[in-house]
């Protein structure tokens, strides 16, 4: 009975039952661990060196206006269904078709928790190494860098195992600590550094030439800073007492979260005129604070795509998650400095690949389905739904097109426009014309 109960915790085959539901201050400390997210300051420092103030601006809030949209309408389906992304995908992709975003949402999430790590191990080792006395053993080679690599590593691993208790612990303390170092480095950029003339600066920002970005460029990458793991929404969002708390926490997390963290980024970079927050903070001498928070940050973030990427593996699979954790820990902390050095372009690419996922399964639940799913226990699915399948595919390529991703091929009216909702409006128009009712009759 004990190890029956052990496996079910994470409920990776099943909705969540009633007793396992959380209030909104529990979700909602949950969603902006999730959402707090230091990559979106360097995003944010991209963003804020290549724009005018007010530009920025407007990319920032239209862009997380998108993905507050987008996410809580995941939200709103997880939150009624009590269900993963995983599963979702069932009743649109079919059983064996759901391994398709279970598989894709996998390895982007693994890869992005070994970044998250090198992330954090880097900039450690450029605090830690000057403190070492000349000739120790770890001052030799890359052996500093391993230890930090596989402790933190470890440590990651060990929460995300232990499912979503210990998200929301390591949350409550993150959350916090972030805030505070972000709204401290906006503050000293703005009335502290360059002899207090930091507002002045950042209001009266031009970009160096040949530096600036466009609108669409600014808009795409606030989107893209966290539509991957936006589509996982619903594998924390599940756990909501109501859809109202579930879609609430989800928005304000993606919309006012994301922003403020991608705000801290630019402030610091737009008064310096530097692209790098890590570069910023060291400039501010925060070195050493930024260090601890942001290892914090990435740890709550890195245990959130552990998370999401054990429930995916635990789908194609059927092991329990917590063994996929492991082996998903593991192998992101070993590959971590290899998926910083060359992955990330890789990501940048499987990126691409999910935001159609996610627009399949909102216009599947809420438009094909009137907002209502029969119990996953009462369903008879389909192996593969080729609709879903066809429409994801043909709304990636689409992506893939408009973001110049595809060698030879250039699209003049996709690459003017944004990517990812290219392919999401590909996806909805190409499954809703396949789609035919009786694909998932049960």
């Amino acid at each position: 009975m004990k190890e029956q109960k052990q496996q079910s915790r994470d409920f990776e085959q099943q909705s969540i039952p009633a007793e396992h539901r959380r209030g909104f201050w529990s979700m909602f400390v949950i969603m902006m661990g999730f959402t707090f997210f230091s990559a979106s300051m360097f995003t944010g420092a991209a963003m804020g060196t290549g724009l005018t103030l007010q530009k920025f601006i407007i990319a920032l809030l239209v862009g997380n206006l998108f993905l507050g949209v987008y996410t809580g309408l995941l939200a709103y389906a997880a939150s009624r269904t009590q269900l993963s992304i995983h599963l979702l995908s069932h009743y649109a992709f079919g059983s064996k078709g759901s391994y398709i975003p279970s598989a894709v949402l996998a390895i982007t999430q693994i890869g992005w928790f070994g970044v998250g790590i090198a992330m954090f191990a880097l900039p450690t080792v450029a605090a830690v190494k000057p403190l070492l006395a000349d000739g120790s053993w770890f001052a030799e080679g890359d052996r500093l860098l391993w230890t930090i690599v596989i402790i933190s590593g470890a440590v990651m691993t060990s929460t995300a195992y232990w499912g979503i208790k210990a998200l929301r612990i390591i949350s409550i303390v993150a959350v916090p600590a972030i805030a505070v170092l972000g709204f401290y480095s906006a503050w000293q950029a703005l009335f502290v550094d360059k002899g207090g003339n930091g507002m002045e600066l950042l209001t009266s920002y031009i970009p160096d030439a040949g530096k600036e970005i466009t609108m669409i460029t600014a808009i795409s990458m606030a989107i893209g800073s966290f539509i991957s793991g936006g589509t996982c929404t619903p594998d924390f969002a599940r756990y909501s007492k109501s859809t109202k708390i579930g879609v609430s926490t989800t928005v304000m997390a993606f919309f006012i979260g994301n922003s403020i963290m991608i705000a801290f980024g630019a402030i610091g970079a737009m008064v310096w005129n530097i692209p790098d927050i890590s570069e910023v903070l060291i400039a501010q001498g925060l070195l050493l604070a930024g260090v601890i928070v942001l290892g914090l940050n990435i740890w709550t973030t890195n245990d959130n795509a552990l998370y999401t990427s054990g429930l995916g593996l635990a789908n194609i699979t059927k092991l329990p998650k917590r063994y996929v954790v492991l082996f998903n820990g593991a192998l992101g902390t070993l590959a971590a400095i290899w998926l910083n050095n060359n992955f990330v372009g890789w990501l940048n690419i499987l990126n691409t690949f999910i935001p159609p996922v996610g627009a399949i399964l909102i216009v599947d639940y809420l438009l094909c389905n009137s907002g209502e799913y029969k119990p996953l226990e009462k369903m008879k699915f389909k192996a593969v739904n080729w609709a879903a399948v066809i429409a994801w595919a043909l709304g990636t390529i689409v992506a893939l097109i408009g973001a110049d991703k595809i060698p030879g091929v250039h699209v003049d009216f996709l690459s003017n426009s944004l990517p990812a909702v290219n392919g999401m409006v590909v996806a909805i128009i190409v499954y809703l014309l396949l789609r035919k009712p009786l694909n998932k009759e049960a």
